[in-house]
């Protein structure tokens, strides 16, 4: 009698690999005694989403690794690592990671010292820019930035960055002139600008405009790309990073910044900047 067969053994399932964890964020920010300089913030993220913001200073921004996308002007951009990118104050962008494995970036925010506001129309035209040479001299700023004592050395090159950044924007054909601000939006922003601590309701907003206070979100919306509470908010919260690094406890530029209290900073902060102000305030330069 044939041996019965043998059954081929039970295969095991299949091993379950760990979800991979991204590294975390990490952040540097510090403000050198540097002329011009507001801030520099180095920074590193694999899947955070900067929304719609503003910023009162210009932005000069690098990316080492990684890619980010942007939009601009309601115009999509995006920033490989060998592109220097300007971002003009006042104008809404946001991004994100345009890559998996996300992007690390160094950043200069400039005051109008530095660049002036006529440059903010070209800026919003072409704001990416492929130099190599200003890809370097901007890199070198940076690493001038990071030793201290070498403040000098910094200034001097953050010189020739923005003689060639004023070159890049003089040179270019002109743009269609810009449609100015719409009268009634350039108003509630004149207005929020002046109560960035402490704020004011759309109904004292309509009061002192004499518009209906629905009337007065389309038109700024429409006229900005960013509703005038994201506006707001953006301003307050690039009001906290100015104390946190002056080094102020979160508490304290809470209510200073125009906050209700720290979690309502909090909130708002990581959400805007990546980080928590604490973690914002106590990172060190590399």
């Amino acid at each position: 009698m044939p041996a019965p067969a043998s059954r081929p053994p039970a295969s095991s399932p299949p091993a379950t690999q760990p979800p991979v964890t991204p590294p975390p964020a990490t952040v540097s920010a510090w403000r050198p005694s540097v002329p011009g300089v507001v801030e520099v913030f180095h920074a590193r993220f694999t899947e955070y989403a900067y929304p719609m913001h503003v910023h009162d200073a210009w932005t000069l921004l690098i990316v080492d690794s990684g890619a980010v996308r942007y939009d601009l002007d309601r115009h999509e951009h995006g920033t490989p690592d060998d592109t220097v990118t300007l971002l003009p104050p006042h104008v809404p962008h946001n991004g994100e990671p345009a890559t998996a494995e996300g992007f690390r970036k160094r950043v200069l925010y400039l005051d109008s010292s530095r660049l002036g506001d006529d440059l903010i129309g070209a800026a919003v035209d072409r704001p990416d820019l492929r130099d190599p040479l200003l890809r370097r001299r901007v890199g070198q700023v940076h690493s001038a930035l990071v030793r201290p004592g070498d403040e000098l050395e910094a200034e001097s090159r953050l010189t020739l960055v923005g003689e060639r950044l004023r070159e890049h924007l003089r040179s270019r054909e002109p743009a269609a002139p810009r449609r100015p601000d719409p009268v009634l939006a350039r108003r509630l922003r004149e207005l929020l600008d002046a109560r960035v601590t402490d704020g004011l309701t759309l109904a004292e907003a309509g009061a002192e405009l004499s518009a209906h206070p629905a009337h007065l979100v389309r038109a700024f919306s429409t006229a900005y790309g960013i509703p005038p509470h994201q506006y707001l908010m953006s301003r307050r919260v690039g009001r906290a990073r100015r104390l946190l690094l002056d080094g102020w406890p979160p508490g304290d530029v809470a209510a200073a910044s125009g906050f209700y209290d720290q979690a309502h900073l909090t909130r708002h902060f990581r959400r805007l900047v990546g980080v928590t102000p604490g973690r914002y305030r106590s990172a060190e330069r590399p």
